[in-house]
C-alpha cells in the first residue's frame, strides 16, 4: 500500500471516529458516551482485523495472536476514560460480586506495584493483567482498544521482550497497520469530545479498576 493510500485510510478512520462521538453526543444531555457508541468503534476495528486474519492466512503468513497467548498482557496498558467507563460498566454487568472483588485486589496489586515507576522502568515492567485468567482475558469482548490493536506476526519476539524487556535491540514484531487505524479513530474521538468541551484522559487499565 502506498503511502498516500495509507494517509487516505487513517483520515478515514479519524474522520468515523469524529463522527461517532459527535453523534453520540448530540443524544446526550450531560456529555458522557453511550456503552453502544464505545461498542460501535469497536466494531469497526474488530472488522478491519478480522480482514487482515483473513488476507493472512490466504497469503501464508503469520498473525500469531491467539487465545493462551498472553505475552503482552503483562505489560502495562493505557487506554482512555471512556474506554475504561465501558469497560466497568461490562465487569459489573457481567461479572458476580465475587470476580469483581478478585478483579478489584489484582488491580490494586499492580497500580501499587508500578506507582513509583516511569519512563522506560514503567513501560517495560511486566506485571499480569488484573482481567488476565488462566491465560485468557476475561473481558475480550470489551477489552480496550490498545488491546486489540496489538497484533504481532512473530510470537518468538514477544516472548523475548517479556524476558528481557531492558533489551533495546529486540521489540515485538507487531502488525502496523491496525495499530496506527486504530489510534487514528481514537484520536479522531477524543477530537470530537474536545470539540464539545469534554476532555478525555488517559490512565492505566489498573488505575480504573481499582
Amino acid at each position: 500500500m502506498t503511502n498516500s493510500k495509507f494517509d487516505q485510510l487513517e483520515k478515514a478512520f479519524f474522520h468515523d471516529g469524529y463522527q461517532l462521538a459527535i453523534n453520540a453526543l448530540k443524544n446526550t444531555t450531560n456529555h458522557t458516551v453511550p456503552d453502544a457508541v464505545i461498542k460501535e468503534m469497536y466494531a469497526i476495528i474488530d472488522g478491519l482485523i478480522d480482514s487482515l486474519f483473513a488476507y493472512a492466512r490466504q497469503q501464508n503468513q503469520a498473525i500469531e495472536c491467539k487465545k493462551g497467548c498472553a505475552w503482552c498482557c503483562h505489560q502495562p496498558v493505557f487506554a482512555l476514560d471512556y474506554e475504561l467507563n465501558y469497560l466497568n460498566n461490562f465487569i459489573h454487568k457481567n461479572f458476580d460480586i465475587v470476580t469483581r472483588s478478585a478483579i478489584q485486589k489484582k488491580a490494586k496489586f499492580k497500580r501499587e506495584k508500578l506507582a513509583q515507576l516511569e519512563g522506560d522502568a514503567l513501560l517495560n515492567a511486566k506485571t499480569p493483567c488484573p482481567l488476565l485468567h488462566e491465560g485468557a482475558c476475561l473481558v475480550y469482548e470489551a477489552r480496550p482498544m490498545a488491546c486489540r490493536i496489538y497484533l504481532s506476526s512473530d510470537v518468538k519476539s514477544c516472548k523475548l521482550f517479556f524476558n528481557n524487556p531492558d533489551d533495546k535491540s529486540n521489540y515485538p514484531k507487531l502488525l502496523d497497520m491496525p495499530m496506527r487505524l486504530g489510534r487514528m479513530m481514537n484520536e479522531g474521538f477524543k477530537s470530537a469530545l474536545k470539540t464539545n468541551g469534554v476532555e478525555a484522559k488517559e490512565y492505566r487499565i489498573e488505575e480504573k479498576l481499582c
